[in-house]
């Protein structure tokens, strides 16, 4: 089964919670760079073709299942883009299908909220809107009839998210941020979405400068991503950040 990668075409960020989360508005889309799982029933789990994997394993003891699984990794790791939390739901998809007993949806989405936030996403088609830490989700109507450009900028490294989470001090004006995300979604304008609370980059201003109609970064970061209507204009933008990182055209999945 394909694992795609999302990206976070908007992420407004508030205060911290009692529970220490912030508080976010996100809208997410996946898109066709995928990574491929596939499971086989197996004695004890084994792993291979992603030695860094946790959270595989993790969804595997989750739901009581032992397999032999084979990853084969296309979305690079740590980039913004979910990889880790796309194989392990689509891990629990195929997990649950061996099970003797499958568990329901509902159970399903706690596991997967178990596993990390931005799990439950992967588990539920279209595009979503995150409200709460970002897993109170509720599907939304956007265009999918772009073309997205990819760059993950050379060198670049990623603390963790929580790191990133950590490190953010511009609650303010919260309530303002949502309100104009909400706005924008109600409108279906993809171009009026406020900028990422968390991280920005020159690199979107250089998309937007090669015919992008958004250009931001992606989650908690490195990659910047561009939307273009065109596809000639992507594949020229696409060229254009070549020297500047690692590049791919993608499309909207649902």
């Amino acid at each position: 089964m394909k694992a795609p990668a999302k990206i976070n075409l908007a992420l407004v960020v508030g205060p911290r919670g009692p529970d220490g989360m912030h508080e976010v508005a996100t809208v997410l889309q996946r898109i066709d760079l995928a990574d491929e799982i596939e499971l086989e029933p197996a004695e004890r789990t084994e792993i291979e073709g992603f030695a860094e994997d946790t959270l595989v394993g993790e969804a595997l003891r989750a739901l009581g299942v032992t397999a032999a699984v084979t990853i084969e990794k296309r979305i690079p790791v740590a980039a913004g883009l979910g990889g880790g939390s796309s194989n392990a739901a689509t891990t629990l998809r195929l997990a649950n299908e061996l099970r003797d007993e499958p568990v329901g949806p509902s159970t399903l989405h706690e596991v997967a909220l178990a596993l990390g936030a931005d799990v439950p996403f992967f588990l539920r088609e279209g595009p979503q809107l995150g409200l709460g830490t970002g897993a109170d989700l509720s599907e939304v109507a956007l265009p999918q009839e772009y073309w997205v450009v990819l760059v993950l900028p050379a060198g670049a490294s990623k603390s963790s998210t929580k790191a990133v989470y950590d490190a953010f001090d511009s609650e303010s004006g919260f309530e303002g941020r949502r309100d104009a995300l909400l706005a924008a979604l109600d409108a279906g304008d993809l171009a009026a979405l406020p900028p990422n609370d968390l991280a920005s980059s020159p690199i979107a201003r250089d998309l937007l400068a090669a015919g992008a109609f958004r250009a931001d970064v992606s989650g908690a970061g490195p990659t910047v991503y561009g939307l273009f209507t065109e596809q000639d204009r992507a594949e020229e933008a696409r060229e254009l950040m070549a020297p500047r990182g690692a590049t791919w055209i993608t499309r909207p999945a649902w």
